[in-house]
């Protein structure tokens, strides 16, 4: 019977981490289920859990003169915030066209833009020459 408490358990606790973003008491609930074992359901999500994107929020962080992650993979639509930990000025604009660009960003500061409602892949650049990365939106 504990293999199968573990079992309904687990998804049980990823959807509810799904449902209630990051917060504190979401990763420290219980590992008993919410409801019986018998009323549980699959996820309506195509795919595993651990195949889905996670809700934190996408943020990419500048340090160093270097984007963190320099790869990110975001859904259309969805809102990403740049934080500038350098003591320099940056931007983070997509090139080529205009699909997104945060303007500059001071020090200490951060800005967010939003991800293109189109699908796919966007490279972007500051206006640092050596720092560049990608965007992909699916």
């Amino acid at each position: 019977m504990p293999r199968l408490r573990l079992r309904v358990a687990l998804p049980a606790a990823v959807l509810m981490l799904a449902a209630g973003g990051c917060s504190s008491a979401a990763v420290q609930s219980s590992p008993t289920p919410a409801t019986p074992p018998s009323s549980q359901s699959a996820p309506s999500t195509p795919g595993p859990p651990s195949s889905r994107p996670s809700t934190a929020a996408a943020q990419i962080v500048i340090d160093n003169f270097a984007y963190s992650p320099a790869n990110l993979t975001v859904h259309p639509g969805e809102s990403i915030t740049v934080v500038n930990h350098d003591s320099a000025t940056h931007t983070l604009t997509a090139r080529p066209g205009s699909a997104f660009d945060t303007g500059p960003i001071n020090p200490g500061k951060s800005a967010t833009f939003t991800a293109p409602a189109n699908p796919g892949t966007y490279p972007y650049v500051c206006t640092h020459a050596s720092m560049h990365g990608t965007l992909t939106v699916d």
